[in-house]
């Protein structure tokens, strides 16, 4: 299991239509099974993260943020 407490993260790639660049740092926390970040960083001003970690390191998460107008 990766434990995610006091990790920071920074995305090496993403999608065509993602929105996060390596610019964006994501600082983690982790209680048990449950990951939570706040980020922020290029055109993200600022973003929170929850995730569900399974048995397999999986994540299934859900997030929102406030990004800067294109």
């Amino acid at each position: 299991m990766i434990d995610y407490n006091d990790r920071r993260i920074v995305p090496v790639n993403n999608s065509a239509n993602g929105e996060v660049s390596p610019e964006v740092l994501f600082d983690c926390e982790q209680t048990g099974p449950i990951v939570t970040c706040t980020y922020s960083g290029g055109r993200i001003v600022s973003g929170q993260l929850i995730a569900l970690v399974d048995d397999d390191v999986r994540l299934d998460m859900r997030y929102h943020q406030g990004e800067r107008p294109r």
